[in-house]
């Protein structure tokens, strides 16, 4: 049969085959080779398909029935708990490496710099379904109209995504443990990252306001990277203090039409906590709307529209060296950490069914949902750099464009060749 468009470009591209079959196999004498289970879970995945029932039916008469042939949901729940997380973990820390080497990583507007922001999300939740890695904690909630107080079980991962790319690409994700913080997951995620990648594979690291802790900013320093972190209340000493040294003038200002950017930056800061020096850049923005209003007119109500002016402030802490780098690239590094919930996040959540627990069992999870983070990322890759950039008209959304890899599949699996 012929090669598959979407495999043959991976296997140009990354020589994805030869990788796949490198990976090691964990069970003694198995029916179904670990690639042939593999092969099944990613392009299910690839496909969209939220279960491992419905993977089972389309290898047994669907779309994917000549590519992979028949499997049952069991073989794969049991192949996935068997094998190595490490090995998926360090497989798709080289589709990033070969990624960054053919220039898909390079980008203008971060000035030549690999931007990779971090968060987590929770991923699924049960009060009856649990394993040996699942996280506790106890929930107040309605049963049969009683409110009743149980143990909940439930998993989070952190995922670490390059942002300063034209498409966000997440490297690598960690499930965090029970009774792990989610800076601590973090930071043995960016270790894991840099053993396999190198130190000189990212250069900065955005976050939230959780992040700006001492231990994590100075494992990010030991790593090599650069960092820019929103300062909010968790920080009171450190934010009190640029709130005091920023009450003048902004030192720049940005207009347009519906919205004004005012901007300043501050020379280092003493951050009592972690005992140093940081820097901060101040940005307040107002956008210009106009919003529906209702007032009364004696015993009459009239609706109409009024211009509201919003205002909002936020302050950034940073070891970035400004220099002749302007305090707005500050701002926009960190508004560029809001693409991991804008774009991955909500994709893989509602497309790629993340929180679909098709197999609840501690390795087989992860397994899965490491398989499904890198058929995400090679089908989006495909996605961006094949369909979209030839598309002549209205092009196809991703998840229209996940259902018609199911049906090349049926039309490939006729061809001879």
């Amino acid at each position: 049969m012929a090669r598959h468009r979407f495999e043959a470009y991976l296997d140009k591209v990354f020589g994805f085959s030869q990788l796949v079959s490198a990976l090691p196999e964990g069970r003694l004498s198995p029916r179904h080779p670990w690639q042939k289970v593999f092969d099944a879970v990613f392009l299910g995945a690839a496909m969209q398909i939220p279960s491992l029932l419905q993977i089972e039916a389309e290898c047994q008469s669907g779309a994917l029935a000549k590519r992979v042939g028949p499997i049952s949901d069991d073989t794969i729940g049991y192949a996935l708990q068997r094998e190595s997380p490490e090995s998926v973990f360090a497989l798709g820390c080289e589709i990033a490496r070969r990624l960054k080497r053919n220039g898909v990583l390079r980008s203008d507007w971060s000035r030549g710099l690999l931007v990779a922001a971090v968060d987590g999300i929770e991923i699924c939740s049960s009060f009856t379904r649990c394993c040996d890695a699942c996280m506790q904690r106890e929930v107040e909630h309605k049963v049969r109209g009683e409110l009743r107080t149980d143990i909940q079980y439930y998993h989070r991962i952190v995922a670490v995504v390059i942002v300063s790319t034209p498409f966000p690409i997440p490297p690598g994700i960690r499930f965090q443990k029970d009774g792990e913080t989610e800076v601590a997951c973090a930071i043995a995620l960016l270790r894991d990252l840099v053993a396999q990648l190198g130190r000189r594979f990212l250069d900065l690291l955005v976050g939230d306001a959780l992040d700006l802790q001492a231990p994590f900013v100075n494992e990010v320093e030991r790593l090599g990277l650069g960092w820019v972190f929103t300062l909010k209340q968790n920080q009171p000493d450190l934010l009190h203090e640029a709130e005091r040294l920023t009450t003048g003038p902004p030192a720049s200002v940005q207009s347009e039409s519906d919205q004004e950017l005012r901007w300043g930056h501050l020379p280092p800061v003493d951050w009592p906590v972690a005992a140093r020096l940081v820097r901060v850049v101040k940005t307040v923005r107002t956008d210009h709307q106009r919003r529906v209003a209702v007032s009364q007119d004696g015993s009459h109500w009239k609706k109409g529209k009024s211009d509201v002016a919003l205002e909002s402030t936020n302050f950034y802490a940073t070891n970035f060296e400004l220099g002749a780098v302007p305090p707005l690239f500050i701002h926009q590094l960190s508004r560029s950490r809001w693409r991991i919930d804008a774009e991955v996040f909500q994709t893989i959540t509602t497309d790629c069914h993340l929180k679909h627990a098709a197999v609840h069992q501690s390795t087989a999870l992860v397994m899965l949902t490491m398989i499904r983070l890198l058929a995400y990322t090679l089908s989006l890759i495909f996605y961006q750099r094949q369909i979209c950039s030839h598309a002549r008209r209205s092009r196809l959304t991703f998840h229209e464009f996940a259902k018609r890899l199911a049906y090349w599949f049926v039309a490939s699996s006729g061809d001879t060749g």
